[in-house]
């Protein structure tokens, strides 16, 4: 009886420990985090940090989900739109992974004046893409869907969507930029806050400028465009009232923003690496849909499926690595080397805990998961088969995931490059269409190629990772 009571009052400990440090993470009230429990540290930065990426995942949820009221051609100028705002997130990505590197290394220093110099370099060089880019957007916008292949019909009716879109690219770009600078600095809870505060509006605004609600006008399939860039243009000013304000922790001031050309080319020197790395990963997603598109309609829709699903539940794993990338970086700012590794591998055994749940989830309920988006017999068994094939990989996927975040955090871009150039591009295509085709396993023989590449990404970033060169970058 005794110990039961005992059992019972450590339960309740360690479940008021837990609530505790989730409002804590929250709130973001962690500062250093060069000390202490690391395990501690991985979760009060992991927590805002999935909720993040949350978020942004619900940009697009939202917009196809009015827009789809409209018809498919509203739908098709969505879709090819985004196809090609890839461009921006990978421009937005690339500079993100060096931003987050070079203010963490400098905060982990306390060279609080040199993080507020990176970060002001990390904004002169957003604004410089997002102007080139939304000017592009804005004077070729019908051409860039013709280009996509899109039909005569659709280009004259999403046109005007493309151009806001593109043309507000800046809204996107320093969304991305400036959370990349709070995340290195420490702040993720504002980085999360002003997603919820740029989500919020563009949930209230796309049914109203879509539809012509009340006095709003009634935009159509561009009001989507409109809502969302008002929506990431608040979550902006939100980020600089922070940013230049005195409660967050680089306290930016209008001098911090002066042109300093070395540190600009070293931002943009790393952050090369990381808009490769998206790409490649990106282009890879693509050669493997071309594979699987011979296949069948059904076979498309199934691993079209199963991708969202995928991509949505492994969103915590995405923040356990951007958590690791901070951490990293930080810790070696502080001349922690020895810490930024066990960051690291902390952060990876939590993330292989968590993916082996969801590896167990898509075992057990692929098909009402994959149910819940068609009906239809055929699409289901490829779903289905996509979803528990890929996942016997999750494993050695989380590790993977953390360790290439970690590098990145380190400020070496370089390497997880090459691993995705290797691993993806001349590993995973090959391997995918001679599965499919040589071997005659059809779409299995691509999901397996996945599995596979997955794993050895994993295995070759921990060889990497333990030879420890990524501790001498210099960002």
């Amino acid at each position: 009886m005794a110990t039961n009571i005992q059992n019972d009052r450590l339960a309740i400990s360690r479940w008021t420990r837990l609530r505790a440090l989730w409002r804590i993470a929250l709130r973001g009230e962690e500062r250093d985090y060069t000390r202490g429990p690391i395990g501690r540290a991985v979760f009060l930065l992991a927590v805002p940090m999935i909720l993040e990426l949350v978020m942004e995942s619900v940009f697009a949820v939202v917009d196809i989900f009015f827009v789809s009221r409209l018809g498919s051609e509203a739908i098709s100028v969505v879709g090819l739109t985004e196809a090609v705002a890839t461009l921006v997130y990978a421009v937005a990505i690339g500079l993100s992974m060096a931003a987050t590197a070079m203010v963490a290394r400098r905060i982990g220093a306390n060279n609080k004046e040199g993080a507020r110099a990176a970060a002001g370099q990390v904004l002169w060089t957003g604004m410089l893409s997002a102007i080139v880019i939304g000017f592009i957007g804005v004077m070729y916008g019908a051409e860039i869907l013709a280009l996509m292949g899109a039909e005569s019909s659709v280009v004259e009716v999403g046109t005007s969507y493309t151009q806001v879109l593109l043309g507000g690219s800046g809204a996107v770009m320093f969304l991305f930029l400036i959370n990349a600078i709070f995340r290195g600095a420490g702040d993720a809870a504002i980085a999360m806050r002003s997603l919820w505060l740029a989500n919020i509006i563009n949930i209230i605004l796309d049914p109203l400028l879509i539809f012509g609600v009340g006095p709003f006008p009634e935009l159509g399939v561009m009001g989507a465009a409109v809502a969302t860039t008002i929506g990431r243009s608040c979550g902006v000013l939100y980020q600089c009232w922070y940013l230049f304000g005195s409660r967050g922790r680089l306290q930016m001031r209008l001098h911090d923003l002066r042109l300093q050309l070395q540190v600009m080319l070293r931002l943009l020197r790393l952050s090369l690496g990381g808009v490769f790395q998206f790409i490649i990963a990106t282009s890879a997603w693509i050669g493997l849909m071309r594979i699987v598109a011979p296949f069948g309609s059904e076979a498309v829709a199934g691993y079209t499926i199963a991708v969202r699903i995928i991509m949505f539940t492994i969103l915590p794993a995405w923040g356990m690595g951007n958590a690791a990338a901070t951490l990293v970086g930080q810790n070696l700012g502080a001349q922690q080397a020895q810490r930024a590794a066990s960051s690291a591998w902390v952060a990876a055994k939590y993330n292989v805990y968590f993916m082996l749940a969801v590896m167990v989830l898509f075992l057990l309920f692929a098909p009402q998961l994959i149910g819940l988006f068609s009906s239809d017999p055929q699409v289901i068994h490829y779903g289905v088969q996509s979803l528990r094939i890929i996942s016997y990989g999750y494993a050695f996927f989380a590790i993977g995931m953390v360790l290439v975040q970690a590098l990145n955090g380190a400020g070496d871009t370089d390497t997880p490059t090459i691993i995705n150039f290797f691993c993806y591009w001349l590993f995973q295509i090959p391997l995918a269409w001679w599965l499919a085709n040589g071997m005659e396993q059809g779409p299995d023989g691509v999901f397996w190629a996945v599995t596979m590449a997955e794993t050895l990404i994993a295995i070759v970033a921990i060889w990497v990772f333990k030879r420890g060169r990524w501790q001498f970058k210099e960002v």
